[in-house]
């Protein structure tokens, strides 16, 4: 049996543990900006009042240690029974931690477990129970309120899974650092300017002028030019075909697989939008690149004397428009990053110290990189001999940006879907296509849907260098 001393220590263990995830709530909604939300603010308050009984119930086990201590008596050592009887009897004290799984991992159980409970017309606990036992944190979220067995007449069953806790919030977690969105915000990159949806934002396109006025001369009028500017929410999507066989095994690498799949489709469509200059707006669709429509500077060469030309160049850009290139971040492929990061002095020095392939600091600005900023771009289409990648120098806090901040998954087993990239369907014009039904193929489609939009704050907030091949 624990000893007090044992059983304080397990005790003050579970109370580092809870402040430790208070503070990680907090620390969240503040990043954010914003206040806990009902999910959070839930479990602040239920780990405070854990904190408050452990705290009183550590002060009854010092005040008996203290008892113990003062009435200590030689341990009688004659025999075994004697031994046992003669120490202080305790209570032992057990505290249960749950594994901390990876990333997204959570959002896929869940997900998978109404899948299952649905294909198997069974109850969501009772299938999350066989699943991964009544101990694990996903039991533990469908026992938190009644939940009746998932069919296609159950609203709550296509219910945005972005309500239903922090597992969805893993599913952000996972999903954004590996986003050129996501990665704004975080170390040392800036953040974007972060606005709400549909809120009109006042815009200066042209400032005033103020002018000398010699003695009794008329004083000349100025004027400037303001136009009003809003983000409205538009959606990126993917929609994921799997079988029940998969959906039915319980392993790990499953669960994985389904969070992979939605998590990767949406990253690829989001930083191909966000940095291709070839992406215009679509009106109620999609939103232009922020390089879109920026006139290219072209690279003066490859090695070191012409690459720091380029900076330079790049720079210059923002100063020309009355701006500067403080908080500005570097967005380029990984294979240019890579490039940098190889190049050396004749002294065998590393000639940009501070950068790697997954970022780090190049000319004293921080780097993010990504496969997906192109890396064969040919601005002016004269043709190979001088197509090479962009590098784009962005002011973070010149891109409007705004986010629902969550994922809404829905699945079915019913649906047909036409199982194609481009879609020629229509469900407002009522046009067809050749659809597969779900059902007949026993298979179970999950659609996840992010619901975002940015825009450039001025037409100058992003400089973009093109066909650079450095180091080549």
């Amino acid at each position: 049996m624990a000893t007090y001393a044992e059983q304080i220590a397990a005790f003050e263990a579970k109370h580092a543990s809870n402040v430790a995830t208070m503070k990680s709530l907090m620390d969240e909604a503040s990043d954010k900006g914003e206040t806990l939300d009902a999910a959070a603010q839930e479990q602040f308050d239920e780990l405070q009042a854990e904190n408050d009984s452990v705290e009183k119930h550590l002060g009854r086990l010092r005040q008996m240690e203290k008892m113990a201590i003062a009435t200590a008596k030689p341990v009688d050592g004659s025999n075994a029974k004697a031994a046992s009887e003669s120490r202080n009897p305790t209570v032992p004290a057990t505290v249960k931690a749950q594994k901390k799984l990876a990333p997204g991992i959570a959002f896929a159980r869940i997900a998978k477990v109404k899948a299952v409970a649905k294909l198997e017309t069974e109850n969501v606990r009772d299938v999350a129970r066989k699943m991964y036992g009544e101990d694990s944190d996903v039991f533990g979220h469908f026992t938190k309120a009644a939940v009746t067995p998932a069919n296609t007449q159950d609203d709550s069953w296509a219910g945005n899974l972005i309500t239903e806790g922090n597992a969805f919030a893993d599913f952000v977690e996972f999903l954004r650092p590996q986003t050129i969105l996501g990665r704004f915000g975080t170390g040392n990159i800036p953040g974007l300017r972060s606005i709400p949806f549909d809120v009109p934002v006042l815009v200066q396109s042209s400032g005033g002028q103020g002018y000398w006025v010699g003695e009794g001369k008329p004083k000349p009028l100025t004027k400037w030019g303001t136009e009003r500017k809003k983000l409205e929410p538009l959606k990126v999507a993917t929609i994921a075909a799997i079988t029940e066989e998969m959906l039915r095994r319980s392993s790990v690498a499953a669960d994985a697989w389904i969070r992979d799949e939605l998590a990767a489709a949406l990253i690829e469509r989001l930083d191909r939008d966000f940095i291709d200059p070839a992406k215009a707006a679509v009106a109620d669709v999609s939103p232009a690149s922020i390089t879109n429509g920026v006139t290219p500077i072209m690279s003066s060469g490859n090695d070191a004397d012409a690459i720091r030309a380029d900076l330079r160049a790049l720079s210059a850009t923002f100063r020309t428009n009355n701006s500067t290139s403080a908080g500005a971040v570097y967005v380029m492929p990984e294979g240019v990053a890579e490039a940098l990061s190889m190049m050396t002095n004749p002294l065998g020095q590393p000639e940009f110290p501070g950068i790697t392939p997954e970022g780090g600091v190049f000319n004293g600005k921080p780097v993010i990189t990504s496969e997906y900023v192109p890396g064969a771009y040919d601005p002016d289409g004269a043709g190979e001999e001088d197509a090479g990648a962009i590098v784009a120098l962005v002011k973070a806090s010149e891109i409007f940006f705004a986010d629902e901040g969550g994922i809404t998954v829905d699945m079915s087993r019913e649906a047909s879907l036409e199982m194609n990239d481009a879609p020629t369907a229509s469900g407002i014009a009522g046009t067809g296509a050749s659809l597969v039904s779900l059902w007949q193929n026993n298979m179970v489609g999950f659609r996840a849907e992010r619901i975002l939009n940015w825009m450039k704050r001025r037409d100058n907030a992003v400089a973009v260098l093109a066909s650079v091949n450095w180091s080549a």
